[in-house]
């Protein structure tokens, strides 16, 4: 099974959807990250163990490919250790992938599980309302991010957390985030 997350690579203030996969594999285990990615998703797969490990989840011990699509779109940043933390979780049952698929997901990972701000959370947002998404983005982007006006009732909203287990019990509907 591939899980997918949406995220986006920014182009100036233009931004581009990006289809995060996530897929399992049996064989020895590593973690693989492509589609060109850049020196701070290559780390990413550090904080990301690390942040799930600091909430009681191990990575399994197989194959792990992270495909950034499309693989012809440079991508920079920490913005993407939240997608790729997301897709695991899905990958590994421990998530439902429909929690997840009206959303666009951006966020930096600490190695405790907190989930730290990034840059271009309006754009983000302004980008996820122009494709019919939501956005989940860290609580300290919140703010920022319902300038965009995705906070009305009308769409997916914005779900800003302060900790990834925060907001596994928000997708799981049984902790509700309020609003930013």
């Amino acid at each position: 099974m591939v899980a997918r997350i949406n995220t986006l690579a920014f182009q100036g203030m233009n931004a581009v959807k990006v289809d995060v996969q996530v897929h399992l594999s049996p064989g020895k285990m590593v973690f693989n990250t492509v589609g060109l990615p850049d020196k701070a998703i290559g780390e990413s797969r550090e904080r990301v163990r690390s942040a799930l490990s600091a909430i009681g989840l191990g990575l399994p011990p197989e194959r792990i490919t992270v495909n950034l699509a499309p693989a012809d779109l440079p991508k920079e940043g920490s913005h993407y250790d939240l997608p790729i933390a997301l897709g695991l979780m899905v990958a590994m049952g421990a998530l439902p992938a429909e929690a997840v698929k009206g959303f666009v997901a951006i966020g930096e990972l600490s190695l405790d599980g907190r989930i730290g701000g990034v840059p271009g959370a309006l754009p983000a947002a302004m980008a996820a309302m122009s494709w019919g998404l939501g956005l989940i983005c860290p609580a300290d982007c919140g703010p920022e991010a319902a300038w965009s006006g995705l906070a009305s009732p009308d769409n997916q909203g914005i779900v800003a957390a302060d900790h990834i287990l925060q907001l596994i019990n928000h997708l799981r509907e049984t902790q509700i985030l309020p609003p930013p």
